[in-house]
């Protein structure tokens, strides 16, 4: 028997509704760490934080604390940092270089390949130990594409290249941006909790209807700095659209619009001054050179906020944003988030796209704390859910050619996909 569906999806109305329990369920959010987190692939990291054989980074993946490494041999292995023993943390460290990782509890030793190296006083076991059973346990799928690290918790999950399906024709895109192919995770990282349902993050990375009405001061920075952005003078204070809402298939999706965010390369931008506008031509005309005239126009003047379902943002803009975030209850979300750029970009253009980095996506930047103070209001509002029970979202539903990012088409794609592993 299937579950209750969560949605109301009338295509022959136009309407569609979301039950707002969802945003604030606990129980939900439990059945969603069994359907969701535990049966997608998941983020866990790009190849260029771990440069040379035994670097490390340890973190949390949709809530499970995970070592993330490389073996001295040079193979990326994604580990449970747990010890066999009596499940204590193994890695205390935020990040570094290490042969073998230490439980500080009893003194169990693993090898940065996952192996169990050592236990003191190992000849009490009457009847010895069998190390090679009592590795560190990982997760049953562990593959990249182009860099970008994923895992899954279950063993018959498709395979990751094809999980991600025409989300890696916008990966390409993104990778394109460097001579060789070569992307790397520029170092710093941001993390903040916010008070908010976690799914109200993928609605707010693809939604550029609240643009005009959350980030005015934004647009008015740019007007000041030669980007005048004017939404149109009927109602609704919807920008002037650009750009579609493009469905990519197992749920994930994204905004493919001209690009009006400052894109370091789009040479029209006066955002940089003269004294950038040489380098720029230069890499304009290397992606030409490389790519042909219409690849590079695609790379260089057009910007996309990309999904990779469930919880992975990767904003390609006016820098590049890798995002993740994973629930820590029905009501609040850890985010992580990383600036991504080519390995051989000078030191002036990866200050330009650091500065555009901050400057939008920082912490004390033009877009976060907005959308996090928008985000946290829409939950706090959630408290009369039982009494107010449906979130409208019918906007574009219906409408004949592309779907605009201002629409609601990608959000119901997401929706859709998520009422769909529910089991509904």
């Amino acid at each position: 028997m299937s579950a209750r569906s969560y949605i109301i999806d009338d295509r022959e109305r136009k309407s569609f509704l979301l039950d707002r329990e969802v945003l604030v369920s606990e129980e939900i959010l439990r059945q969603e760490m069994a359907q969701i987190f535990a049966r997608c692939w998941i983020y866990v990291g790009h190849a260029s934080e771990l440069r040379a054989p035994g670097d490390f980074r340890t973190r949390k993946v949709a809530g499970r604390p995970v070592i993330f490494c490389r073996d001295q041999g040079g193979a990326f292995h994604c580990l449970f940092n747990t010890c066999r023993h009596r499940g204590a943390i193994v890695c205390t460290q935020r990040d570094g270089n290490a042969r073998r990782f230490m439980c500080i509890y009893h003194g169990w030793t693993y090898g940065n390949d996952g192996r169990l190296a050592r236990v003191p006083g190992d000849d009490a076991y009457a009847n010895g130990l069998d190390k090679e059973s009592l590795a560190l346990k990982r997760p049953a799928r562990f593959e990249d594409y182009r860099g970008f690290w994923f895992m899954c918790l279950d063993p018959d999950a498709p395979a990751l290249h094809e999980y991600l399906a025409h989300a890696k024709d916008y990966i390409d895109l993104v990778i394109d941006q460097s001579p060789s192919g070569q992307m790397e995770i520029i170092a710093g990282v941001q993390e903040y909790g916010v008070a908010a349902n976690w799914k109200l993050m993928v609605e707010n990375s693809v939604d550029d209807y609240h643009l005009p009405s959350t980030h005015s001061t934004w647009l008015n920075f740019m007007a000041n700095s030669g980007v005048k952005i004017e939404p149109p003078k009927e109602e609704g204070l919807v920008l002037p659209t650009r750009g579609r809402a493009v469905e990519l298939g197992n749920g994930h999706f994204t905004t493919d619009n001209v690009n009006f965010r400052g894109r370091p390369v789009a040479k029209w931008i006066p955002l940089y001054g003269e004294a950038a506008r040489q380098e720029i031509d230069e890499i304009r005309a290397e992606l030409v050179a490389r790519l042909g005239a219409e690849r590079a126009q695609r790379v260089a003047d057009t910007n996309r906020n990309l999904v990779v379902f469930p919880n992975l943002v990767i904003n390609d803009g006016s820098s590049v944003t890798v995002r993740t975030f994973y629930p820590e209850g029905a009501g609040r979300m850890h985010v992580t988030a990383w600036a991504l750029g080519p390995v051989e970009e000078t030191e002036s253009a990866r200050a330009r796209r650091l500065d555009a980095f901050l400057t939008f996506y920082g912490p004390g930047g033009f877009a976060t704390p907005d959308d996090v103070e928008a985000l946290e209001l829409v939950q706090q509002g959630l408290a009369n859910w039982s009494d107010d029970r449906w979130s409208e979202m019918s906007r574009g539903m219906g409408k004949e050619g592309d779907q605009l990012n201002s629409d609601e088409h990608h959000l119901r794609i997401f929706w859709r996909r998520w009422n769909e592993l529910m089991g509904a």
